[in-house]
């Protein structure tokens, strides 16, 4: 048994504490709202976003970063990207270089850099870090449902260490020492998704989907070969695996509110609807902005930036798409 503090307490940072209290370790989940960690706390439940799924004993709540800081030496944050930089910067008067760091966020930070990059500018070089990533649900992992993800960090001994302390009977953690590649595939698919749910939206069928899962993959490699990331990473959990699930499932935000795009809704009707963060919308500029910096083309994540920006409509979008010089695969 060991202790592990989880910051941020939406769906996926208390599936990963729940998660993380069925491999039997104690478990301290922080959110930045007191009154809402005292209702957690009270009711044993995340009431607001997992109210199916009873907290066991080994999982408790604070609002106090310190608290957790002092609780564990494990540090998982999962916040949503836009969060992830300030959180990280909150975290800094209780830091010691007993501490390491992993991070579930899926995305980039507002000036566009991969949070690996924020970690090493906020806390130093030197810190052990780590990103969890796959096609992993929240709601199917706070249920115990099987998940397989993956944990990517240059320090293999230290992906090898959170494989062990993460996995249990079913939650199987794989080990990867390609950080850039396990956050692109995490960031860029969430673009794609809201891409297939605008075509789904559109009422464009199976054939359309697939076309835009597998250009939406290369179009992923090729930005992965410009940051120097492997490869093989795109085709496994943290890229394809995930990829998949978000772009086919209406448990993904993303792809719902593509769907809403596509069915007609104004961009702020569909956000309402879901009524949580939907990573992609914001993402989409950032890795537009990164595939323009090193001259990749990435032509599905550009007309779902352009949707976004209210620059076309998702009729256009599919038009530019569409109507592109005929190429080579």
């Amino acid at each position: 048994m060991a202790k592990i503090s989880v910051l941020g307490a939406g769906s996926w940072g208390t599936a990963l504490a729940l998660a993380s209290s069925y491999a039997g370790h104690e478990v301290l989940l922080w959110t930045h709202n007191q009154a809402h960690a005292q209702m957690m706390q009270g009711a044993h439940v995340n009431a607001r976003y997992l109210p199916e799924v009873k907290f066991p004993q080994n999982l408790q709540v604070s609002a106090q970063l310190s608290q957790l800081l002092s609780h564990a030496t494990t540090i998982l944050v999962a916040v949503p990207s836009h969060a992830f930089k300030s959180v990280i910067t909150a975290i800094v008067p209780y830091w010691t270089e007993k501490h390491t760091l992993v991070w579930a966020t899926k995305g980039l930070d507002d000036s566009g850099n991969l949070l690996h990059q924020v970690v090493d500018q906020t806390l130093g070089m030197g810190v052990k870090k780590a990103v969890l990533s796959g096609p992993s649900f929240a709601t199917e992992l706070a249920q115990a449902l099987p998940t397989a993800v993956a944990v990517a960090s240059d320090d293999i001994a230290y992906a090898a260490y959170l494989a062990e302390l993460f996995s249990y009977q079913h939650f199987r953690v794989y080990t990867t020492s390609d950080l850039i590649g396990a956050q692109l595939g995490g960031a860029v698919k969430n673009v794609l998704a809201i891409a297939c749910g605008i075509s789904d939206g559109l009422g464009y069928g199976a054939n359309a989907r697939a076309a835009l899962i597998t250009r939406g993959l290369a179009e992923m490699m090729r930005l992965g070969q410009a940051l120097s990331a492997a490869p093989e990473t795109f085709m496994g959990l943290t890229g394809l695996g995930d990829l998949v699930l978000t772009c086919t499932d209406n448990k993904s935000r993303n792809r719902r509110y593509g769907l809403a795009l596509g069915q007609g809704a104004s961009a702020e009707a569909a956000q309402t609807e879901i009524g949580q963060v939907v990573e992609g919308i914001l993402t989409a500029g950032h890795v537009y902005q990164l595939a323009n910096t090193h001259q990749v083309e990435m032509p599905i994540v550009e007309q779902v930036y352009r949707v976004l920006q209210n620059q076309c409509t998702v009729q256009e979008a599919v038009s530019n798409l569409l109507g592109r010089t005929l190429k080579s695969e």
